[in-house]
């Protein structure tokens, strides 16, 4: 089935995010236009189509991904040519000129951390990724005595619905009337060790209160996990750090991952960092560069902010470094 919301090819490299719906429901059927016309300019509608859910919060390693010059198809990262091109990511004439874009120290990273096997190591995390989360959402279905189809999702937003390939961001769980519930999944799947955590400023918490973008800007030298909003900060740290003391999961002493799954996604859009990074163990009011985000060595330690916002940090008194 088509996506009710999807981002579609215009010409040249610009896109446009579209949806598609029809009438609304209406007991067992659709509503005619009539019912479902509020006034002149609002209607109630229903999708046609499914809806992509992206966990916030967290950055599983990447089954498979647009591959360069595969015809932007997806493409598994066990298959070869993955193995090819992470080798040297930077080989050929539209590596050097991707090269050219990142400063030398952004360069140095990520040659270092590509090569031979990598592409194996990613696609090996990645399948244990996928395999947790699909045991958890069974165990669900078990424990409430659902079947694939009427199991339900509770799905929590922050401050953004969606994103601009038009999957729903939001911390899911399973639909259920009694309380309490388990943790969300993407609470799951990070204490489980298998995904890193991702923040992305402002959609840190759901179930925070504030009257405007402004006022949800953290005041710099603040240690912001211990503030009354770092709920999900401080135990994404812990659970994290609780991984790599183990050496278990992502940071397998045997096998860790090498390439964060952001930098898979970098290396194949060949496209340069664009958000701007806040290091949460140092409680100052420095705004990293995008190119920088691997001197703040611990992933737990990232909170990224988009370009668009960096100016509210600016008001707030952070500082562009």
């Amino acid at each position: 089935m088509a996506k009710a919301i999807e981002e579609i090819k215009l010409s040249g490299n610009q896109t446009l995010t579209v949806g598609h719906f029809g009438l609304g429901a209406r007991g067992t059927g659709v509503g005619s236009a009539k019912l479902q016309v509020h006034d002149g300019d609002t209607i109630t509608a229903r999708a046609v189509g499914n809806f992509g859910v992206r966990f916030l919060g967290v950055d599983a390693p990447e089954i498979s991904f647009m591959l360069p010059g595969a015809n932007q198809q997806f493409i598994s990262l066990s298959d070869q040519r993955w193995e090819n091109f992470l080798t040297d990511p930077f080989a050929g004439p539209a590596g050097v000129a991707f090269a050219q874009a990142l400063l030398p120290g952004l360069l140095d990273h990520l040659r270092a951390n590509t090569g031979p096997g990598i592409a194996a190591n990613h696609h090996r995390h990645a399948d244990k990724a996928q395999k947790e989360l699909v045991r958890q959402v069974e165990n669900d279905k078990t424990q409430l005595g659902m079947s694939d189809e009427n199991l339900q999702f509770f799905l929590a937003f922050a401050m953004e619905i969606t994103d601009r390939y038009g999957r729903m961001l939001a911390y899911i769980n399973r639909q259920q009337n009694s309380v309490p519930r388990p943790a969300d999944y993407n609470t799951r799947l990070l204490n489980s060790g298998l995904i890193s955590p991702y923040f992305i400023w402002p959609n840190i918490d759901p179930f925070r209160r504030v009257g405007s973008l402004l006022d949800a800007v953290p005041p710099p030298f603040s240690d912001i996990p211990a503030s009354e909003d770092g709920k999900k900060l401080r135990d994404a740290q812990a659970a994290v750090r609780a991984t790599r003391q183990m050496q278990e999961g992502l940071f397998d002493a045997q096998d860790p991952l090498r390439l964060q799954p952001f930098e898979i996604r970098l290396l194949a859009q060949r496209r340069a960092p664009s958000r701007w990074v806040i290091n949460l163990s140092a409680a100052d009011n420095m705004l990293i560069p995008p190119q920088e985000y691997y001197t703040v060595p611990n992933v737990e330690d990232r909170l990224f902010i988009p370009d668009d916002y960096v100016l509210l940090f600016v008001e707030k008194g952070w500082q562009k470094g």
